[in-house]
């Protein structure tokens, strides 16, 4: 597929494809075109011209999501492309915008906002190299550092000191990087460049390093705060973490596993939830929270509702929710307003049938994602999920994976599919007829794997052509085994995976000592 360039466009991809001569005329060309060029050079990814436009960017604000974004001169959305060359030039263009001795009357530039690019799987840049969230928040930790150094050291234009540009930013922190950018975020008041975290990760973290840099990052400006894997958050810290810092512009929330066990809950506990929940009330603007594996049975109630904003995103999976919880779901104010639901790891057609359409009639006027991973939904159940689905008819994704169903099953599921107008995305289960007679459900991880790969490939191909009849090209369908993409669990699966070695091996070294005592 091409998108239609206009005549400004190409001739911007001809200036600048003569990296030379681009970098050389930028002194002559107007103002107005500085981010045209820039598309054309991210496009071409002229590495050099883009370090060059940013250094001498004329204009007062640098939106990257804008910049790269569909524009009258070119269509296309470049702000997927995560392209290292590109990136790592921006952000060093951005530091030599500092340091450039021209006078500082001439520099406007007052906001950089990096936050509107998109980590995805697949990339089209022709380096194949990308720069993902954590690397790009790595280099700019780097770049705030340096500037600094150089700053205290060199004689610089007495101007320099007076530049102050915000750097909007998705922060990303694990271990590895924790030092950069604690120190990054301590000098932000002398630094010209000022990080300002609008979105915040944290993965593999010890309890002590999350609660200080979260409280560097300014939480007045955060917008969306993820607590992912291996930051051993309970539901006591979570307490305390809403007691003492405030978020007021929070709109998304994403809790580690097993924040919530309600298993063991005393009195005391009971309150502790009562409390969590009235602080998520007092913030206004949340309106996407995940809380997968957690326990929460019967509490989703008491959690759910002091919100005062109805919630669009809603992510249970794993929680153990019984029938009072789908029940409350469904009647809650939240229930019309659900965009993206996420109920795996319930036994649905068992548990809660009736509650849980009534859920889904309740929101399908404007769910778009809806994910039932390992929900043992069989081929019996197949009529009644269309009868459910056909009003969904804003739904881009529908995730299902884990399923027993068989392969009749799904070309019926899919037939029915081709009819929703908006769909683009469908993860569908390896058919229960290409394992062995007798597999269980759930499928545990060693199983998974041992199916008939040709029976498969048949099968998805059959899907596909079902989809292809329907003239519905546009939707992907894959079977995803392990999980769909994360782009964050990508980028630092290495540091993850040491971390995990590192837990089994003091696990095993704790056994071992206890068991040597035993004995």
């Amino acid at each position: 597929r091409t998108t239609m360039k206009s005549l400004r466009f190409i001739s911007a991809e001809a200036f600048v494809s003569n990296a030379e001569f681009a970098r050389r005329s930028l002194g002559a060309v107007a103002h107005d075109l500085f981010p045209l060029l820039f598309k054309a050079s991210y496009l071409l990814e002229q590495g050099e011209v883009i370090h060059d436009l940013v250094e001498n960017w004329p204009l007062f604000d640098f939106n990257m999501g804008k910049l790269l974004g569909a524009t009258l001169d070119y269509q296309e959305d470049l702000s997927h492309r995560t392209c290292s060359v590109c990136l790592e030039s921006c952000l060093t263009g951005l530091r030599d915008y500092v340091l450039n001795q021209s006078s500082p009357h001439t520099k406007k530039l007052k906001v950089v906002d990096l936050t509107g690019i998109k980590d995805v799987e697949v990339q089209f840049c022709k380096c194949k190299k990308t720069m993902g969230r954590w690397a790009r928040t790595q280099l700019l930790s780097k770049l705030c550092s340096e500037l600094l150094v150089y700053l205290q050291q060199a004689h610089c234009n007495p101007g320099t000191s007076e530049i102050s540009i915000n750097v909007l930013i998705d922060l990303f922190v694990t271990e590895r990087n924790y030092e950069l950018v604690v120190q990054a975020l301590l000098k932000k008041c002398s630094c010209p460049l000022k990080i300002c975290c609008v979105a915040f990760r944290s993965d593999n973290l010890t309890l002590q390093k999350f609660f200080y840099i979260i409280k560097l990052t300014d939480p007045s400006l955060l917008r969306k705060l993820e607590i992912v894997h291996n930051v051993h958050l309970e539901m006591e810290h979570l307490e305390i973490l809403f007691n003492s810092i405030h978020f007021p512009l929070l709109m998304s929330l994403t809790l580690p596993a097993r924040t919530f066990n309600v298993r063991r809950f005393t009195a005391a506990d009971e309150q502790m939830l009562s409390n969590v929940g009235e602080k998520m009330g007092e913030m206004t603007q949340l309106t996407e929270l995940s809380m997968s594996f957690s326990i929460l049975t019967g509490r989703i109630q008491k959690l759910l509702s002091p919100l005062k904003t109805p919630l669009k995103m809603l992510d249970v999976s794993n929680c153990s929710l019984n029938h009072a919880d789908m029940a409350y779901l469904a009647n809650s104010f939240h229930a019309n307003h659900l965009e993206a639901l996420d109920l795996s790891g319930h036994d649905i057609p068992e548990l809660y049938p009736s509650t849980f359409f009534k859920l889904l009639s309740h929101c399908s006027s404007v769910l778009r994602s809806l994910t039932l991973e390992d929900c043992n939904i069989q081929d019996t159940h197949v009529n009644m999920l269309i009868l459910g689905l056909s009003p969904c008819q804003k739904l881009q994704e529908f995730k299902f994976i884990g399923n027993p169903l068989s392969s009749q099953a799904l070309k019926h599921l899919f037939t029915f599919l081709c009819e929703l107008p908006m769909l683009k995305n469908v993860e569908f289960p390896v058919p229960r007829d290409c394992y062995p007679v007798g597999i269980t459900y759930p499928i545990d991880d060693a199983s998974l794997c041992r199916f008939d790969r040709q029976k498969y490939e048949r099968v998805a191909e059959e899907l596909n052509l079902i989809l292809l009849q329907a003239n519905r090209e546009d939707v992907k369908a894959s079977t995803p085994l392990f999980g769909s993409y994360d782009a964050a669990v990508q980028e630092t699966n290495n540091e993850l995976g040491a971390y995990l070695i590192k837990s089994f091996k003091e696990t095993l070294e704790k056994f071992t000592t206890s068991f040597n005592k035993m004995s």
